[in-house]
Order: structure tokens, then C-alpha cells, then sequence
């Protein structure tokens, strides 16, 4: 599985954007699909996730309410979007897939895509 991320950018505060993750590949395999992001000296967190059967989604209290993700499984393709950004929400961002194989789990990483919310 290869994931490629895009839409990342220099936003003003309460501004928005959209990520997008392209996943090619074994994506049959894909199981669920998250957003993390990582903030120079911080620990890399979980912003969003999202399952590709049901759709079941789950968000990070900081972001709850303002972002929103999304999937595409015709296009092979996860969404998230991001209103009211603050400047805090500046970070690298990154696509996650969580693939199986029979009983075996891998997981997937996108190259990243830096957001940067200016106040």
C-alpha cells in the first residue's frame, strides 16, 4: 500500500482546508484510515480516523467539532477537512492505513503535509 498526501498550505486563523490521502496498492487490505500530525517537539497524535466498512469515525478532542474526515472508496481516497484552524493546528500532517493480511497487521505511512495556521 502507498499512500500520498496533498492539500497542505499556509492558512490564516479561522481560515480552512481540505487534506486529501490517495492509497494505491493492496487497498483491499485497508482496514481503517487515520490523520495524525506532529508539532515540531511533540509527540506525533492521532487527529481523526476513519473505518472503510462502516465509516465509523473518531476524532481528537482538540479538533472535534472543527475537522471532519471523510473516505472515498471508489476513489481509494481519504478526506480531511479543516474549519476554523487555529495556529495550534500547525503541524505536519500524515496519512495512516492500517492493512491486514490474513492474521497479519501492517501499517502504512504517507510522506506528510505540512499545515501552517498563521494568528
Amino acid at each position: 500500500v502507498q499512500l500520498a498526501e496533498s492539500g497542505g498550505g499556509l492558512v490564516q486563523a479561522g481560515g480552512s482546508l481540505r487534506l486529501s490521502c490517495a492509497a494505491s496498492g493492496s487497498t483491499r487490505s485497508i482496514k481503517a484510515m487515520d490523520w495524525y500530525r506532529q508539532a515540531p517537539g511533540k509527540q506525533r497524535e492521532m487527529v481523526a480516523s476513519i473505518t472503510t466498512d462502516a465509516g465509523s469515525t473518531n476524532y481528537a478532542d482538540s479538533v472535534q467539532g472543527r475537522f471532519t474526515i471523510s473516505r472515498d472508496n471508489a476513489k481509494n481516497t481519504m478526506y480531511l477537512q479543516m474549519d476554523s484552524l487555529k495556529p495550534e493546528d500547525s503541524a505536519v500532517y500524515y496519512c495512516h492505513a492500517e492493512a491486514w493480511y490474513i492474521t497479519s497487521r501492517f501499517d502504512y505511512w504517507g510522506q506528510g503535509t505540512q499545515v501552517t495556521v498563521s494568528s
